[in-house]
């Protein structure tokens, strides 16, 4: 196992609950969110450009689409906010104490959205896909704090986070799977986050098919092999680090999101920014909701 470069400020900001760094390489810019705060922020690396977008719920997540857009995931379903202005539901299914929280784009150009209870009820939230056409299909029906998903280089696995479980589990994909699009099967544990070392949290896969996942009250994000093996830490100067991307053209630097919220700051100073880690390996390019 091997610790390798230290964090830097990308963005030093004051998130409640930063989450979800996503690289863009239409724009060429870095996204992310602050949950609480119903923001989807922006940063051009190349330039230090940045962008706030505010939307009119808390936002778990917000990924580009083929056309230039937004997808987002909100506190009452998921919607598009498109390049050319505007805003229109894709599945709006309000229910109360509920809301949106992280989410990712498959191959297919599917996205796999999580809900979570505000009070983290077990069993209140649940995992679905949503084709690009709106059509929703609950594929995890009771988990509790759906966090990191992502796929291997091939496509064939993909990986997931119920951060109560203190796992990252592995399903078998299968492209074909009836009118729904992909189905997955045979879930099963990656890896166990042991107790003290925080709670997984957002996860990324490398182009070596490396699962990285962030530890929430882990102050760091770890990197998994395909087996399983735990193989390298990145400490970070901040205590709820809450999920990780590649990010860059060549997609070698990994951005990490951080949050304030329930910490220090008098001595947690970086909570709630944008980190990155510059060459920390190699990423993969990731797709655009085709929505």
């Amino acid at each position: 196992m091997s610790a390798r470069r230290t964090p830097e400020v990308a963005v030093r900001a004051e998130a409640v609950l930063g989450e979800g760094p996503t690289w863009d390489p239409a724009t060429g810019r870095l996204l992310w969110v602050d949950i609480l705060s119903s923001r989807v922020h922006g940063l051009h690396p190349a330039s230090g450009r940045r962008t706030v977008l505010a939307t009119e719920q808390p936002v778990g997540a917000a990924k580009p689409t083929t056309g230039g857009g937004l997808v987002v995931n909100l506190r009452d379903g998921v919607g598009v906010y498109p390049r050319e202005g505007g805003f229109r539901w894709l599945h709006h299914d309000p229910q109360p104490g509920r809301r949106g929280n992280d989410a990712a784009v498959a191959p297919d150009g599917a996205l796999w959205a999580g809900t979570m209870r505000d009070d983290e009820r077990p069993g209140g939230g649940t995992l679905a896909r949503l084709a690009p056409d709106g059509t929703r299909t609950t594929v995890l029906p009771s988990v509790t704090v759906s966090n990191g998903t992502g796929w291997s280089p091939d496509g064939r696995l993909m990986y997931y986070v119920d951060s109560p479980t203190r796992r990252i589990d592995v399903f078998d994909v299968h492209p074909d799977g009836g009118p729904a699009g992909a189905a997955v099967s045979g879930r099963r544990p990656l890896a166990v986050i042991e107790p003290g070392a925080g709670w997984p949290d957002g996860l990324t896969v490398d182009a070596d098919g490396c699962v990285w996942v962030a530890l929430w009250d882990g102050g760091a994000v770890r990197r998994y092999t395909p087996e399983g093996r735990l193989d390298r830490v990145v400490s970070v100067p901040a205590p709820r680090v809450t999920a990780c991307a590649f990010g860059g053209p060549d997609l070698t630097d990994i951005y990490l999101t951080t949050a304030r919220i329930g910490t220090d700051p008098s001595r947690c100073p970086l909570a709630g920014s944008l980190l990155v880690v510059p060459g920390a390996g190699q990423g993969l390019p990731q797709p655009a909701f085709a929505g």
